[in-house]
């Protein structure tokens, strides 16, 4: 298999960060990134969540952004929606420390509500704004293939009027030579009250990860 090269990169997002990607390493970036104050959801969040894995890593998950307990520890995909996706992986043969996990925004967006901190989703500004940091991710890692869970992280990497509901788990080409699909998140497959459709869903992110696994990613 050739060895991929940087140089070569074509950067593969269809919606592009309001800034320019910062330079660095992951390791860099990752420092950087906890100092950002380039939109305001730095304010009330714990801590900036930033990516994790292997920066070799062939393939790439972007969800969209921390929850309560990414907030808390500091790390993408933990709490009940990590830990549904860690069971849909298990159940896809994918190895999680193989894989380049992060999100498309890196701060907790939430509203007070007594003691709890209410989920709100970032604005398309915010969202803009802090793609800087995914860009550079996905620069540093230069992956073979990505995979979005849920609607904001699918917009930001096949444009806005991509449509979760008709086009997950299929193949799309990016520029650069990767491969990318989208499927659901699991914080959506969480909150779908009718326990049938629930499990139906999940059903369908276990499928369409199975296929993402799979090195086949023509029609057939």
């Amino acid at each position: 298999m050739p060895a991929r090269r940087k140089v070569d990169w074509i950067y593969p997002l269809a919606l592009l960060p309001a800034l320019p990607a910062p330079a660095g390493s992951l390791a860099t970036l990752r420092k950087r990134a906890k100092a950002c104050h380039a939109c305001p959801l730095w304010q009330h969040a714990t801590q900036t969540v930033f990516g994790e894995g292997p920066v070799s890593a062939e393939m790439m998950v972007i969800g969209e952004q921390p929850g309560d307990q990414e907030d808390q520890q500091g790390e993408p995909f933990t709490g009940p929606a990590g830990n549904l996706l860690d069971r849909a992986l298990a159940e896809a043969s994918l190895d999680r420390g193989e894989l380049y996990v992060t999100n498309a925004v890196k701060h907790f967006k939430f509203e007070p509500r007594g003691k709890r901190r209410l989920h709100q989703r970032a604005t398309a500004r915010e969202q803009a704004i802090c793609r800087q940091w995914l860009a550079a991710e996905v620069r540093e890692v230069h992956p073979r293939r990505i995979l979005a869970l849920g609607a904001m992280a699918s917009k930001a990497v096949f444009g806005g009027q991509f449509r979760l509901t008709a086009r997950h788990g299929q193949w799309m080409a990016l520029p650069g030579g990767v491969m990318a699909m989208a499927t659901w998140h699991p914080s959506a497959v969480l909150r779908t009250p009718d326990a049938g459709s629930r499990e139906q869903r999940y059903r369908e992110l276990v499928a369409d990860l199975k296929r993402f696994a799979s090195d086949k990613t023509g029609d057939d």
